[in-house]
């Protein structure tokens, strides 16, 4: 077994990360949080013809037939830059429950736009009672006249404010969840961008008012929906475990860079004591959730059995470590990490809202400690 990523994943990341300099700086993403949609179509083209969208998705569904290692590559190098783009939600999340529950013609259909960028797609399952697990789907879905009716509002859903694919999760009685692969121009369906803290990562409330869709619409098993949301969210979070690593990593060398420079007492504020204790305790940070954020994404791409434990275990902890050194970075910054035009702000933001993404850690430890029998 060996856990350090090959020579082709390191230019992987040699070349993500000098792209996203040169198109993503700072300005760039601060221009974008302000927009309605939150990314810019012709960059998201731009990162299409890098191949970054088909990544992990195979060769016979428009994509390059890598594994969910190199998408774990790419998330740390998202989460570095801020970028704003629907990558996790339709990437990650969509083509993952689709990869998992399709069936081949839905797959032809649906998996070379998303592969191709020109098709944006996400998941609406969790709702406005703020649960992640399968007793918070309480939207429902009935049989009528050959078809199937859609009912309930669906909250907190990633770039559902511009994806034209929404995989939408309802309850069939009796058999259970069930998925549905909803068009987002489908007559009966509202949507609404949510006012949100972290303005570089979107989310929208979805509601379905008698929508109907086609019984060929649905996806997977009637009833079988939940054990896919199930495995999704578990490569989700081992996506994001990457994407704070990416993070935590950045708010690091923004710390060190500054207490090499700023100056009290004349001499560089990195020189005392207490600011070399933290930096040290952020690198210890940001190194353990590396290892965890690693060893995760080793687990998902393998699709190993240790995979139902590693997810909530890096989720939690690389969680933690994101804004634990996202606030730290603010500390070492003094005064002006608070203002605005600072952009430690902005990564302390985007860490309390991944913190908060498919549960909060405390969550993600109860999953834990119930899988592993505690």
């Amino acid at each position: 077994m060996n856990f350090a990523f090959s020579e082709e994943q390191e230019l992987l990341r040699e070349t993500a990360r000098r792209f996203l300099e040169q198109k993503a700086p700072s300005e760039v993403v601060r221009k974008l949080m302000e927009t309605e949609d939150g990314y810019e179509p012709a960059l998201w083209r731009e990162i299409a013809q890098l191949g970054w969208q088909g990544m992990a998705i195979p060769e016979e569904y428009g994509g390059a037939g890598y594994s969910f290692l190199e998408l774990v590559v790419l998330m740390e190098e998202l989460g570095r830059s801020l970028l704003p783009a629907p990558f996790l939600s339709s990437v990650v999340m969509a083509a993952q429950v689709l990869l998992d529950a399709g069936r081949d013609d839905q797959k032809q259909e649906y998996l070379p736009g998303i592969a191709s960028g020109e098709r944006l797609a996400t998941v609406a399952f969790t709702e406005p009672a703020g649960r992640w697990d399968e007793a918070g789907v309480t939207a429902t879905a009935r049989r009528a006249d050959g078809a199937w009716v859609l009912d309930g509002v669906k909250s907190f859903v990633l770039d559902g404010h511009i994806a034209d694919t929404l995989i939408v999760a309802a309850r069939s009685e009796p058999e259970g969840i069930t998925l549905f692969l909803v068009p987002a121009d489908a007559e009966g369906l509202q949507r609404r961008r949510l006012e949100t803290m972290d303005m570089t990562r979107k989310l929208a409330e979805i509601t379905c008012r008698g929508v109907r869709v086609p019984e060929a619409a649905v996806l997977g098993p009637v009833g079988g929906g939940w054990p896919v949301l199930e495995k999704m969210q578990m490569m989700a979070v081992v996506a994001l475990a990457a994407e704070q690593v990416g993070g935590a990593q950045r708010c690091l060398e923004m710390a060190v860079d500054y207490a090499k420079v700023r100056v009290q007492f004349g001499r560089p504020i990195g020189s005392f004591q207490a600011i070399k204790h933290k930096c040290a305790d952020m690198l210890v940070r940001v190194e353990s959730a590396k290892s965890a954020a690693y060893y995760a994404g080793w687990a998902a791409a393998e699709d190993n059995e240790e995979l139902p434990v590693v997810a909530p275990l890096a989720k939690s902890y690389c969680s933690e470590a994101y804004f634990f050194v996202a606030a730290e970075n603010i500390q070492v910054h003094g005064g002006i990490g608070f203002t605005w035009e600072h952009d430690a702000h902005l990564y302390f933001k985007r860490a309390k809202s991944s913190e908060l993404l498919f549960g909060d850690p405390a969550y993600h430890r109860e999953i834990l400690a119930g899988r592993l029998g505690l």
